[in-house]
């Protein structure tokens, strides 16, 4: 049984007391025994864990772990793999840039998964962005490489990451500091299954907002690779995000007023992140970025995150209006009703500007301190 919008409230208050037992089990034995360093630097030199790969110098648990997180999921159809590829054949770039920008800043709005991130000093201290970036960037570029579903590879990448938010829950588990009260598990199941929203219809959402096309076939394509990537996240059957945009969209829209806040730790989250962008672009580049993620999140919830306004987005707007009301007068003028904007949209050229320079940051985050995959932590505040 999937998510729907009448068993969601439900469904997710229970989700955020748990964890994930398989991959929690592993990695608390692993912190245990010291092994995380090795084991981060296996993930380092090894770009894919997946099947056909030799096994054989991995700790036995941990091949014995991957070999059944990795297993074909309940459901998996060919036709799903054709839609997905078909999304990234059309857009794999922008939605690249778009997953580790508004998508990485949406998922501060979550108060828990804000504070989550803010008390793991590896993701929250002064490095913070680019390892985020990095190790987010390596699961939204696998998920647009040819066959990535079909030959286990992406599989392989959100495995890492699955580990990633073991080790997360473990440490806050063994250091004693935790509030379970009031923040549930850490990287709970509700968690995952929120993140995946924003970086699945949250995103096509800001495709929208910017004025990018995406068809009704493209868009499920990305839901259905959205749905295997939330399965190979750990998540149990019965909280998986649908393969239905429109049903996942409607329960996003439902939770979202509800979830999303703004917090200290968030704002402070963006900052960082905003900070990151600027030090690594020259300031016309900068500002494309934020005008991109404003309009992307939408105002409210630009504004609820921090992101500051941007010059670019301030100019583009009143040509946007001016395109609607230039396209209305048009359909009245005719005796009809406009179906649509007419015009060029004000935004293809920033979008455009911030795609371009978004390689370059990704291309950064990904080879900066050789921290080119999910990396998990032996300890919190670790941020060598």
């Amino acid at each position: 049984m999937a998510l729907t919008t009448e068993t969601v409230a439900a469904e997710l208050d229970a989700a955020s007391k748990v964890g994930d037992p398989a991959a929690d089990a592993l990695v608390s034995e692993l912190i245990d025994n010291r092994e995380v360093d090795g084991v981060n630097q296996l993930f380092r030199t090894i770009n894919t864990l997946g099947p056909g790969q030799d096994r054989s110098h991995l700790p036995q648990r941990l091949a014995r772990f991957l070999d059944e997180a990795e297993a074909e999921p309940p459901g998996w159809t060919e036709a799903d793999v054709r839609a997905a590829e078909g999304f990234f054949a059309h857009h794999h770039g922008e939605v690249s840039m778009l997953q580790g920008t508004v998508g990485l800043i949406g998922t501060y709005l979550s108060p828990t998964g804000a504070f989550t991130l803010r008390s793991t000093g590896r993701l929250g201290g002064v490095k913070g962005p680019g390892r985020r970036l990095s190790q987010s960037s390596r699961l939204f570029v696998d998920m647009g490489n040819k066959n990535a579903l079909r030959d286990r590879s992406l599989a392989a990448t959100v495995t890492k990451v699955r580990l990633v938010h073991a080790s997360v829950r473990q440490l806050h588990k063994k250091s004693g500091e935790w509030d379970y009260e009031k923040w549930g598990e850490p990287v709970s199941q509700k968690y995952t299954t929120g993140a995946a929203c924003v970086f699945s219809v949250q995103i096509l959402e800001a495709m929208k907002n910017l004025g990018i096309d995406v068809s009704k076939e493209d868009a499920h394509g990305f839901m259905c690779a959205w749905h295997y990537v939330n399965h190979y996240l750990g998540t149990p059957d019965k909280w998986l995000l649908p393969k239905d945009v429109g049903i996942v969209r409607d329960l996003w829209q439902q939770e979202r007023t509800r979830e999303w806040q703004k917090t200290d730790d968030g704002v402070f989250m963006t900052a960082q992140a905003v900070k990151f962008y600027r030090e690594l672009l020259p300031p016309a580049v900068s500002d494309a970025f934020i005008a991109v993620i404003r309009v992307g999140l939408g105002d409210t919830y630009a504004d609820m995150a921090g992101v500051p306004k941007s010059p670019i987005d301030i100019a583009a707007k009143p040509l946007a209006e001016g395109h609607r009301v230039v396209s209305g007068i048009s359909g009245g003028l005719l005796g009809g009703t406009a179906k649509k904007t007419v015009g060029v949209n004000p935004y293809k050229e920033v979008l455009g500007t911030a795609s371009k320079h978004f390689n370059e940051i990704e291309r950064y985050a990904l080879t900066h301190d050789k921290d080119d995959q999910p990396q998990m932590h032996q300890e919190l505040g670790d941020d060598r």
